[in-house]
């Protein structure tokens, strides 16, 4: 018992580093607003690489011509500053104008091919001169085909070192985008002189609606619908409590509890994707909040759907001595939530590092497996005992929760393999515009499954029909009764559904716990 304890301890504690390391690597919450913190540049191929950001925009609205953002698609170029090191400075002859070229280009994803030699089969990324004679490029600088469908595309931006100088600041300017497409921004050296060349500042981007990315845009949208389905639901799931306020059990409070946690979530996800579109910039505080009680959420969540499962009320009074084991993988899974939606919300968009993702990624898959197997385990012994016991109404019951169950995870497991087709696919024909769907899904199923509860266990003057029973064996509800019964047990048979139904007000009242808890199996 003690090397269990100590092992659980040691993994919580692991989870518990893993949250604080993944909070701590949140380098900025920007988003729209690209931010460059001294960022150096990487070799590719013949050249100086830095991805500066990539983002779906859609296209500036044909009325947007006036001096206001409103219905502008742009990306914006704010305070970029280069600087060199000395090595470099020292090898250019001071009487020169220009000692060395930065380029700054803006394509769709689509037009990627075009970039470089790739289209004359070549692996050159820079302009050489023997590649001058073959095809139309200027040496030292970065190969582009032209678009001849959209002309002036891709954009090539240029920006100089004058003289001796180490820092060069770029230009501050707009570029309008008329075509909605999957936008790429490439800083790019060609100057081997310029190795270890570093960038600052900072580059705006924003749809014609607003800051929120082309993927994201939609989903301010759809929070605003969830939260309206929410209100609704927890505004019948009251009238429903009140009304029977009397024959309240203790599982009713387990879902009023789960219905107030999702109200408030997608109502802090709309909030914040509200602020996020107006201001280009993501609310730490309130993104902060979102993410909290997105972990809470799906962690209470998924704790009632297992004691259910279990039985919790219905062939239990507690969960005894498993209690402790429910609530240990509750809070492993809730520090495990927690960071992985830190790390996805509080960074910028494109610097979010695959290793990151999947380091955080697969403590939740494997915590959410154990959930499924223990909840499906669970069920398949309650079932058996109801079975047993003959309570036909409660049977009845928990198959209707089984199916639900089965359901959703047979959605849950062809969802995930369309996501990883999804994302598996060639990033040139991705529908980005409806990638926002992937994780709106799992916030309608888990919606559904809410509704399904809130309907099987709803408050009725009868809870009895789904309410712990001291008796082992049948229940006796009027479906249980078999037909073969003779009519002398009858009156012994409503006796004894009496004292079950005395015997489940003083559960719900409190005054069996002690009784029921020393009689529990």
């Amino acid at each position: 018992m003690q090397q269990r304890r100590r092992f659980s301890e040691k993994w919580l504690l692991g989870f518990c580093l893993g949250f604080v390391l993944a909070f701590n690597s949140i380098i900025h919450a920007g988003a729209s607003i690209h931010e460059y913190r001294n960022e150096p540049f990487t070799t590719q191929s013949d050249s100086f690489f830095f991805h500066g950001g990539s983002e779906g925009l859609y296209a500036s609205q044909p009325k947007s011509k006036d001096k206001t953002n409103k219905g502008k698609s742009f990306i914006r170029f704010d305070s970029v500053t280069f600087v060199r090191t000395k090595e470099s400075t020292n090898k250019v002859n001071e009487m020169q104008q220009n000692t060395g070229l930065v380029e700054a280009i803006i394509l769709e994803i689509k037009d990627s091919k075009k970039i470089g030699a790739s289209f004359n089969k070549h692996d050159a990324i820079c302009c050489t001169p023997i590649l001058s004679k073959d095809i139309s490029c200027k040496v030292g600088e970065v190969i582009i085909q032209n678009n001849p469908d959209n002309p002036g595309w891709p954009k090539r931006i240029k920006t100089f070192f004058e003289g001796k100088n180490e820092v060069v600041n770029m230009s501050p300017l707009s570029v309008d985008i008329n075509s909605t497409g999957m936008y790429y921004l490439y800083f790019m050296i060609c100057d081997p002189q310029l190795k270890g060349t570093i960038i600052k500042g900072r580059t705006i981007w924003r749809n014609p609606e607003g800051y929120l990315p082309g993927k994201m845009a939609p989903l301010m949208t759809f929070f605003g619908f969830m939260s309206l389905a929410y209100l609704a639901l927890g505004l019948v799931w009251f009238l429903r409590f009140v009304k029977f306020w009397k024959d309240i059990i203790q599982l009713h409070y387990h879902i009023s509890a789960v219905i107030a946690l999702g109200m408030c979530e997608v109502a802090l996800w709309y909030f914040e994707y509200a602020n996020f579109n107006s201001t280009g910039s993501r609310p730490v505080g309130v993104t902060l909040w979102a993410v909290s009680f997105t972990a809470v959420k799906k962690t209470v969540s998924r704790l009632l759907l297992l004691v259910v499962s279990m039985g919790y009320g219905v062939v239990r009074p507690t969960l005894g001595g498993i209690t402790s084991k429910v609530l240990l993988l509750g809070l492993i899974y809730f520090v495990a939530s927690e960071a992985l939606g830190l790390v996805e919300h509080l960074r910028s968009i494109n610097d979010f590092s695959d290793k990151t993702k999947l380091i955080l990624v697969l403590p939740v898959t494997f915590l959410d497996a154990c959930f499924i197997l223990w909840i499906f385990s669970s069920l398949s012994i309650t079932l058996e005992k109801l079975q047993m016991r003959r309570s036909m109404a409660k049977l009845e019951l928990y198959r209707k929760f089984t199916n639900s169950l089965a359901v959703s995870v047979v959605l849950s497991i062809a969802w995930i393999g369309y996501e990883l087709y999804f994302n598996a696919s060639d990033p040139s024909s991705e529908p980005w515009e409806i990638a926002w769907i992937i994780p709106a899904f799992w916030n309608l199923l888990s919606f559904a499954l809410l509704i399904v509860i809130c309907i099987l266990w709803a408050p009725t003057r009868n809870p009895t029909r789904y309410a712990y029973s001291e008796e082992t064996g049948s229940d006796f509800d009027e479906e249980g009764v078999s037909l073969t019964s003779s009519v002398a047990n009858i009156p012994d048979m409503v006796e004894r559904k009496e004292r079950m139904a005395s015997t489940a007000t003083d559960h719900v009242l409190g005054l069996g716990d002690d009784l029921e808890e020393d009689k529990q199996e």
